[in-house]
């Protein structure tokens, strides 16, 4: 395996071709037009801001899910509350994208009327980058916390700290909030050192891995995504801290929330930040916490300290809209 990308076997391809050709895909094996659209653009955007594990080459992953049923391709969200009047989407198998967008749209709406609101989401397939519901939270002025778990007898992924097998999912958290002038500050974080959908992306390039991201079938440290694949596991995030966030969404998504079903469950709190101060006086607090950062001098092997969802923003500003590297 080489050790880095070769750009140069990338090629320049429309946008909006990209677009049409994902969504033409997802049609072909049985989703509506409107899910197709919707995931083909979530996806398509994640590359836009760089997030390439979270992006179009998700597609051979999904259309396998659809066409094994292990997804259900005419799975389309529906929103009720349950007998205590807690809010719950049920994504009925489908696609995790357009449940997480319904469920965001409902927290949000409740937490700038009432101050503040939560959601599960049930029965859905996997998610794309879940930093993108909880940046759209954060541009309406709410601070919104997602947390997904529930699936470990399924995707025993991350071995807990100390331990020599993955027995946990790589169990995400999102959070956003607003930022100051530039936008919302979003994190978006698997709680193993190595979110599954980059060791992908690395045999996909036929790269190696970082140190200190995976173990092999024998527990011993590795550097080759294959190793992954043939019962090796991730390691946690930061050992024990990692380790702990883990679990503790394994909790919600299993034990509170019940088993997951396609993929795994999630639970969202919104807040509209308005509950506590007045807008400006936010923006004007949140702004200077900012510029404090971006004086900080950085290290040697930094050009600066960054600002998370920055990059992504960034990324996203430098991308031509028409095209995008495709390889």
């Amino acid at each position: 395996m080489s050790s880095k990308l070769e750009v140069d076997k990338r090629e320049l391809v429309p946008v909006e071709e990209i677009k049409t050709l994902v969504s033409s895909v997802f049609r072909k094996v049985g989703c509506d037009e409107d899910i197709s659209e919707f995931v083909a653009e979530h996806l398509v955007e994640s590359n836009l801001k760089g997030v390439e594990s979270h992006g179009v080459m998700r597609m051979i992953q999904y259309v396998e899910q659809l066409e094994s049923g292990y997804m259900n391709a005419t799975g389309r969200p529906s929103l009720k509350r349950n007998d205590k009047g807690a809010w719950i989407v049920d994504g009925h198998g489908g696609f995790g994208m357009p449940a997480l967008q319904l469920g965001m749209e409902k927290v949000v709406g409740e937490a700038k009327e009432k101050g503040i609101s939560t959601m599960a989401v049930l029965h859905c397939g996997h998610t794309g980058r879940v930093g993108a519901f909880a940046e759209k939270g954060a541009e309406a002025g709410c601070l919104s916390i997602w947390i997904g778990g529930g699936g470990h007898k399924d995707w025993p992924q991350v071995a807990p700290h100390g331990g020599a097998k993955g027995v946990l999912p790589t169990n995400p958290y999102a959070f956003g909030i607003p930022g100051g002038k530039r936008g919302p500050i979003v994190l978006d974080f698997a709680t193993g050192q190595i979110a599954g959908g980059w060791i992908y992306a690395a045999k996909s390039a036929g790269v190696m891995l970082p140190e200190g991201m995976l173990i092999d079938a024998n527990g011993n440290p590795t550097l080759d995504p294959d190793d992954y694949f043939n019962g090796g596991a991730i390691l946690p995030m930061a050992g024990a801290k990692g380790y702990g966030l883990a679990l503790l969404a394994e909790l919600i998504g299993e034990a509170m929330l019940g088993p997951a079903t396609t993929e795994m469950n999630w639970f969202c709190v919104c807040v509209d930040t308005s509950l506590y101060t007045d807008g400006k006086k936010y923006m004007d607090a949140a702004e200077n916490i900012l510029q404090d950062l971006r004086k900080c001098p950085p290290l040697p092997g930094f050009e600066k300290v960054e600002i998370p969802g920055e990059r992504e923003r960034d990324s996203y500003n430098k991308t031509s809209r028409r095209e995008w590297q495709f390889h």
